[in-house]
Protein backbone atom coordinates (compact mmCIF):
# COMPACT_ATOMS: atom_id res chain seq x y z
CA UNK A 1 0.00 0.00 0.00
CA UNK A 2 2.80 2.40 0.95
CA UNK A 3 4.66 1.64 -2.28
CA UNK A 4 1.53 2.33 -4.36
CA UNK A 5 1.04 5.68 -2.61
CA UNK A 6 4.68 6.63 -3.22
CA UNK A 7 4.44 5.71 -6.91
CA UNK A 8 1.16 7.66 -7.28
CA UNK A 9 2.63 10.73 -5.54
CA UNK A 10 5.74 10.54 -7.74
CA UNK A 11 3.64 10.43 -10.92
CA UNK A 12 1.56 13.40 -9.76
CA UNK A 13 4.70 15.42 -8.97
CA UNK A 14 6.20 14.60 -12.40
CA UNK A 15 2.98 15.59 -14.19
CA UNK A 16 2.82 18.87 -12.22
CA UNK A 17 6.46 19.59 -13.06
CA UNK A 18 5.92 18.98 -16.79
CA UNK A 19 2.79 21.13 -16.72
CA UNK A 20 4.60 24.04 -15.04
CA UNK A 21 7.55 23.75 -17.45
CA UNK A 22 5.34 23.67 -20.57
CA UNK A 23 7.23 26.47 -22.36
CA UNK A 24 10.48 24.51 -22.08
CA UNK A 25 9.10 20.98 -22.54
CA UNK A 26 7.10 21.68 -25.72
CA UNK A 27 10.08 22.83 -27.87
CA UNK A 28 12.14 19.91 -26.58
CA UNK A 29 9.43 17.36 -27.43
CA UNK A 30 9.02 18.91 -30.86
CA UNK A 31 12.80 18.71 -31.34
CA UNK A 32 12.80 15.04 -30.30
CA UNK A 33 9.92 14.41 -32.72
CA UNK A 34 11.80 16.10 -35.59
CA UNK A 35 15.04 14.32 -34.69
CA UNK A 36 13.28 10.94 -34.80
CA UNK A 37 11.97 11.72 -38.28
CA UNK A 38 15.32 13.12 -39.44
CA UNK A 39 17.33 10.19 -38.08
CA UNK A 40 16.17 7.90 -40.89
CA UNK A 41 17.68 9.97 -43.77
CA UNK A 42 20.72 10.84 -41.64
CA UNK A 43 21.60 7.19 -41.02
CA UNK A 44 20.76 6.31 -44.63
CA UNK A 45 23.30 8.90 -45.81
CA UNK A 46 25.81 7.63 -43.25
CA UNK A 47 25.40 4.06 -44.54
CA UNK A 48 26.04 5.46 -48.03
CA UNK A 49 29.55 6.49 -46.81
CA UNK A 50 28.63 10.14 -46.16
CA UNK A 51 30.38 11.43 -43.00
CA UNK A 52 27.92 11.75 -40.12
CA UNK A 53 28.65 15.48 -39.68
CA UNK A 54 27.89 16.25 -43.32
CA UNK A 55 24.76 14.08 -43.23
CA UNK A 56 23.44 15.90 -40.15
CA UNK A 57 24.26 19.30 -41.69
CA UNK A 58 22.44 18.45 -44.93
CA UNK A 59 19.30 17.17 -43.20
CA UNK A 60 19.24 20.08 -40.73
CA UNK A 61 19.58 22.50 -43.65
CA UNK A 62 16.51 20.91 -45.24
CA UNK A 63 14.67 21.16 -41.90
CA UNK A 64 15.56 24.86 -41.67
CA UNK A 65 14.04 25.47 -45.10
CA UNK A 66 10.90 23.48 -44.28
CA UNK A 67 10.40 25.13 -40.88
CA UNK A 68 10.96 28.62 -42.27
CA UNK A 69 8.49 27.96 -45.09
CA UNK A 70 5.89 26.39 -42.80
CA UNK A 71 6.40 29.15 -40.22
CA UNK A 72 5.85 31.85 -42.84
CA UNK A 73 2.70 30.15 -44.15
CA UNK A 74 1.32 29.64 -40.64
CA UNK A 75 2.09 33.19 -39.55
CA UNK A 76 0.53 34.80 -42.65
CA UNK A 77 -2.47 32.50 -43.10
CA UNK A 78 -3.34 32.16 -39.41
CA UNK A 79 -3.16 35.93 -38.89
CA UNK A 80 -5.36 36.60 -41.92
CA UNK A 81 -7.80 33.89 -40.87
CA UNK A 82 -7.94 35.23 -37.30
CA UNK A 83 -8.78 38.71 -38.63
CA UNK A 84 -11.73 37.29 -40.58
CA UNK A 85 -12.74 34.84 -37.84
CA UNK A 86 -15.36 37.11 -36.19
CA UNK A 87 -17.08 37.52 -39.58
CA UNK A 88 -17.13 33.75 -40.17
CA UNK A 89 -18.36 33.07 -36.62
CA UNK A 90 -21.16 35.61 -37.01
CA UNK A 91 -22.29 34.06 -40.28
CA UNK A 92 -22.20 30.49 -39.03
CA UNK A 93 -24.06 31.48 -35.85
CA UNK A 94 -26.75 33.15 -37.98
CA UNK A 95 -27.11 30.09 -40.20
CA UNK A 96 -27.34 27.75 -37.23
CA UNK A 97 -29.94 29.97 -35.54
CA UNK A 98 -32.03 29.97 -38.72
CA UNK A 99 -31.73 26.17 -38.90
CA UNK A 100 -32.84 25.78 -35.28
CA UNK A 101 -35.84 28.05 -35.88
CA UNK A 102 -36.83 25.94 -38.87
CA UNK A 103 -36.54 22.77 -36.80
CA UNK A 104 -38.51 24.40 -33.98
CA UNK A 105 -41.36 25.13 -36.39
CA UNK A 106 -41.55 21.37 -36.97
CA UNK A 107 -41.65 20.69 -33.23
CA UNK A 108 -37.93 19.92 -32.75
CA UNK A 109 -36.64 22.36 -30.13
CA UNK A 110 -32.81 22.33 -29.86
CA UNK A 111 -30.79 24.73 -27.73
CA UNK A 112 -28.06 26.60 -29.68
CA UNK A 113 -25.72 26.05 -26.73
CA UNK A 114 -25.68 22.29 -27.40
CA UNK A 115 -24.29 22.64 -30.92
CA UNK A 116 -22.06 25.59 -31.76
CA UNK A 117 -20.03 24.96 -34.94
CA UNK A 118 -18.27 28.32 -34.55
CA UNK A 119 -16.14 26.60 -31.91
CA UNK A 120 -14.54 24.49 -34.67
CA UNK A 121 -13.30 27.62 -36.46
CA UNK A 122 -11.88 29.01 -33.22
CA UNK A 123 -10.21 25.66 -32.49
CA UNK A 124 -8.51 25.66 -35.90
CA UNK A 125 -7.24 29.21 -35.42
CA UNK A 126 -5.98 28.53 -31.89
CA UNK A 127 -4.22 25.32 -32.96
CA UNK A 128 -2.38 26.97 -35.82
CA UNK A 129 -1.47 30.05 -33.77
CA UNK A 130 -0.12 27.77 -31.03
CA UNK A 131 1.95 25.91 -33.61
CA UNK A 132 3.22 29.22 -34.95
CA UNK A 133 4.28 30.35 -31.46
CA UNK A 134 6.29 27.17 -30.98
CA UNK A 135 7.99 27.65 -34.35
CA UNK A 136 9.17 31.06 -33.09
CA UNK A 137 11.69 29.03 -31.02
CA UNK A 138 13.21 27.69 -34.25
CA UNK A 139 16.83 28.25 -33.18
CA UNK A 140 16.41 26.35 -29.90
CA UNK A 141 14.53 23.52 -31.63
CA UNK A 142 17.11 23.11 -34.40
CA UNK A 143 20.02 23.27 -31.95
CA UNK A 144 18.41 20.52 -29.90
CA UNK A 145 17.80 18.45 -33.05
CA UNK A 146 21.49 18.74 -34.02
CA UNK A 147 22.66 17.57 -30.58
CA UNK A 148 20.16 14.67 -30.54
CA UNK A 149 21.25 13.49 -34.00
CA UNK A 150 24.93 13.82 -33.12
CA UNK A 151 24.41 11.83 -29.92
CA UNK A 152 22.23 9.19 -31.59
CA UNK A 153 25.16 7.80 -33.60
CA UNK A 154 27.20 6.97 -30.49
CA UNK A 155 24.40 6.25 -28.03
CA UNK A 156 24.07 2.48 -28.77
CA UNK A 157 27.80 2.04 -28.11
CA UNK A 158 27.56 3.98 -24.82
CA UNK A 159 24.49 1.98 -23.85
CA UNK A 160 26.33 -1.28 -24.50
CA UNK A 161 29.17 -0.15 -22.22
CA UNK A 162 26.97 0.75 -19.24
CA UNK A 163 24.32 -2.01 -19.38
CA UNK A 164 25.03 -4.96 -17.06
CA UNK A 165 23.79 -7.45 -19.68
CA UNK A 166 24.05 -5.78 -23.12
CA UNK A 167 23.49 -9.02 -25.06
CA UNK A 168 20.06 -9.35 -23.45
CA UNK A 169 19.01 -5.67 -23.23
CA UNK A 170 20.39 -4.16 -26.46
CA UNK A 171 18.04 -6.15 -28.78
CA UNK A 172 15.07 -4.56 -26.97
CA UNK A 173 16.55 -1.12 -27.52
CA UNK A 174 17.30 -1.83 -31.20
CA UNK A 175 13.76 -3.13 -31.77
CA UNK A 176 12.26 -0.11 -29.99
CA UNK A 177 14.32 2.37 -32.05
CA UNK A 178 13.60 0.61 -35.33
CA UNK A 179 9.84 0.41 -34.67
CA UNK A 180 9.58 4.07 -33.59
CA UNK A 181 11.50 5.20 -36.70
CA UNK A 182 9.27 3.03 -38.90
CA UNK A 183 6.12 4.43 -37.34
CA UNK A 184 7.29 8.06 -37.60
CA UNK A 185 8.50 7.67 -41.20
CA UNK A 186 5.26 6.06 -42.44
CA UNK A 187 2.99 8.38 -40.45
CA UNK A 188 4.86 11.49 -41.62
CA UNK A 189 4.80 10.38 -45.27
CA UNK A 190 1.05 9.71 -45.13
CA UNK A 191 0.44 13.02 -43.31
CA UNK A 192 2.42 15.00 -45.90
CA UNK A 193 0.52 13.32 -48.74
CA UNK A 194 -2.79 14.05 -46.98
CA UNK A 195 -1.92 17.72 -46.52
CA UNK A 196 -0.85 18.15 -50.15
CA UNK A 197 -3.98 16.43 -51.51
CA UNK A 198 -6.27 18.51 -49.27
CA UNK A 199 -4.54 21.73 -50.36
CA UNK A 200 -4.89 20.91 -54.07
CA UNK A 201 -8.47 19.68 -53.63
CA UNK A 202 -9.65 22.82 -51.80
CA UNK A 203 -7.76 25.09 -54.21
CA UNK A 204 -9.58 23.54 -57.17
CA UNK A 205 -12.96 23.97 -55.45
CA UNK A 206 -12.17 27.55 -54.44
CA UNK A 207 -12.34 27.38 -50.64
CA UNK A 208 -10.47 30.19 -48.85
CA UNK A 209 -7.12 29.43 -47.15
CA UNK A 210 -6.51 26.02 -48.79
CA UNK A 211 -2.88 25.93 -47.62
CA UNK A 212 -4.02 26.54 -44.05
CA UNK A 213 -6.48 23.63 -44.16
CA UNK A 214 -3.89 21.40 -45.82
CA UNK A 215 -1.44 22.22 -43.04
CA UNK A 216 -4.11 21.51 -40.43
CA UNK A 217 -4.87 18.16 -42.13
CA UNK A 218 -1.14 17.32 -42.11
CA UNK A 219 -0.77 18.05 -38.39
CA UNK A 220 -3.99 16.40 -37.22
CA UNK A 221 -3.38 13.29 -39.32
CA UNK A 222 -1.03 12.18 -36.53
CA UNK A 223 -4.22 11.72 -34.45
CA UNK A 224 -6.07 8.71 -35.97
CA UNK A 225 -9.84 8.96 -36.61
CA UNK A 226 -10.48 11.92 -34.32
CA UNK A 227 -7.84 14.11 -35.97
CA UNK A 228 -9.26 13.72 -39.47
CA UNK A 229 -12.71 14.75 -38.19
CA UNK A 230 -11.32 17.82 -36.42
CA UNK A 231 -9.35 18.78 -39.53
CA UNK A 232 -12.34 18.50 -41.87
CA UNK A 233 -14.96 20.44 -39.87
CA UNK A 234 -13.49 23.99 -40.27
CA UNK A 235 -12.97 23.54 -44.02
CA UNK A 236 -16.49 22.14 -44.50
CA UNK A 237 -18.03 25.00 -42.51
CA UNK A 238 -16.05 27.57 -44.46
CA UNK A 239 -17.12 25.97 -47.74
CA UNK A 240 -20.76 26.16 -46.62
CA UNK A 241 -20.41 29.82 -45.67
CA UNK A 242 -18.48 30.79 -48.78
CA UNK A 243 -19.84 28.58 -51.55
CA UNK A 244 -23.06 27.04 -50.24
CA UNK A 245 -24.28 23.68 -48.85
CA UNK A 246 -23.78 21.77 -52.11
CA UNK A 247 -20.08 22.64 -52.24
CA UNK A 248 -19.76 21.85 -48.54
CA UNK A 249 -21.15 18.39 -49.31
CA UNK A 250 -18.52 17.90 -52.01
CA UNK A 251 -15.79 18.97 -49.58
CA UNK A 252 -17.13 16.57 -46.93
CA UNK A 253 -17.22 13.74 -49.46
CA UNK A 254 -13.64 14.52 -50.51
CA UNK A 255 -12.39 14.45 -46.91
CA UNK A 256 -14.28 11.21 -46.25
CA UNK A 257 -12.89 9.48 -49.33
CA UNK A 258 -9.33 10.61 -48.57
CA UNK A 259 -9.48 9.60 -44.91
CA UNK A 260 -10.95 6.19 -45.74
CA UNK A 261 -8.29 5.63 -48.38
CA UNK A 262 -5.37 6.75 -46.20
CA UNK A 263 -6.61 5.35 -42.89
CA UNK A 264 -8.00 2.01 -44.05
CA UNK A 265 -5.89 1.16 -47.10
CA UNK A 266 -2.56 3.01 -47.29
CA UNK A 267 -1.50 3.12 -43.61
CA UNK A 268 -2.45 -0.49 -42.71
CA UNK A 269 -0.68 -1.71 -45.85
CA UNK A 270 2.68 -0.27 -44.75
CA UNK A 271 2.25 0.01 -40.97
CA UNK A 272 0.22 -3.01 -39.92
CA UNK A 273 -2.43 -3.26 -37.22
CA UNK A 274 0.15 -4.04 -34.54
CA UNK A 275 1.25 -0.40 -34.57
CA UNK A 276 -2.24 0.91 -33.87
CA UNK A 277 -3.92 2.30 -30.77
CA UNK A 278 -7.43 1.72 -29.53
CA UNK A 279 -9.89 4.55 -30.17
CA UNK A 280 -10.38 5.09 -26.42
CA UNK A 281 -6.62 5.43 -25.83
CA UNK A 282 -6.39 7.90 -28.75
CA UNK A 283 -9.12 10.05 -27.22
CA UNK A 284 -7.70 9.88 -23.68
CA UNK A 285 -4.17 10.70 -24.87
CA UNK A 286 -5.55 13.63 -26.87
CA UNK A 287 -7.29 15.03 -23.77
CA UNK A 288 -4.36 14.37 -21.43
CA UNK A 289 -1.53 15.73 -23.58
CA UNK A 290 -3.70 18.63 -24.76
CA UNK A 291 -4.29 19.60 -21.12
CA UNK A 292 -0.60 19.15 -20.32
CA UNK A 293 1.04 20.89 -23.27
CA UNK A 294 -1.65 22.79 -25.18
CA UNK A 295 -2.23 22.51 -28.97
CA UNK A 296 1.22 21.02 -29.64
CA UNK A 297 0.54 18.41 -26.97
CA UNK A 298 -2.62 17.43 -28.84
CA UNK A 299 -0.68 17.10 -32.09
CA UNK A 300 2.05 15.00 -30.46
CA UNK A 301 -0.34 13.02 -28.23
CA UNK A 302 -0.50 9.92 -30.41
CA UNK A 303 3.24 9.81 -31.29
CA UNK A 304 4.04 10.14 -27.56
CA UNK A 305 1.55 7.43 -26.58
CA UNK A 306 2.66 5.29 -29.52
CA UNK A 307 6.27 5.54 -28.35
CA UNK A 308 5.24 4.41 -24.86
CA UNK A 309 3.28 1.49 -26.36
CA UNK A 310 6.24 0.37 -28.48
CA UNK A 311 8.54 0.61 -25.45
CA UNK A 312 6.17 -1.55 -23.41
CA UNK A 313 5.90 -4.13 -26.19
CA UNK A 314 9.67 -4.55 -26.47
CA UNK A 315 9.86 -6.17 -23.02
CA UNK A 316 8.05 -9.48 -22.36
CA UNK A 317 7.12 -8.44 -18.81
CA UNK A 318 5.21 -5.33 -20.00
CA UNK A 319 4.00 -6.57 -23.40
CA UNK A 320 0.50 -7.16 -22.02
CA UNK A 321 0.13 -3.43 -21.25
CA UNK A 322 1.07 -2.58 -24.85
CA UNK A 323 -1.49 -5.13 -26.04
CA UNK A 324 -4.22 -3.44 -23.97
CA UNK A 325 -3.33 -0.08 -25.51
CA UNK A 326 -3.75 -1.46 -29.03
CA UNK A 327 -6.90 -1.96 -31.11
CA UNK A 328 -9.10 -5.03 -30.72
CA UNK A 329 -7.99 -8.04 -32.74
CA UNK A 330 -9.84 -11.02 -34.07
CA UNK A 331 -9.53 -14.12 -31.87
CA UNK A 332 -7.70 -15.89 -34.68
CA UNK A 333 -5.10 -13.09 -34.84
CA UNK A 334 -4.49 -12.89 -31.11
CA UNK A 335 -0.96 -13.72 -30.17
CA UNK A 336 0.02 -15.30 -26.91
CA UNK A 337 1.53 -12.85 -24.44
CA UNK A 338 4.15 -13.73 -21.89
CA UNK A 339 3.25 -11.99 -18.63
Amino acid sequence: MTKALIVTATIIIIIAGIKSAEELVVPFLLAAFLATIASTPVFWLHRAKVPIGIAIFAIVLILVGIMMGVGAVVAHSATEFTVQLPYYEERVTGLVSALFKTLESYGLAISPEIFNPAIALSFAGDTLLGFGRVLSSTFLILLTVIFILAEAASFPRKLGEVLPNPEHNLPHFVRFTKTVNQYMAIKTSVSVATGIIITIFLSIIGVDFPVLWGLLAFMLNYVPTIGSVFASVPAILLAALQLGPATAGIVAAGYLALNIGMGNIVEPRFMGRELGLSTLIVFLSLVFWGWMLGPIGMLLSVPLTMTAKIALETRPTTAWIGYLLGPAKNPSDKESLEV
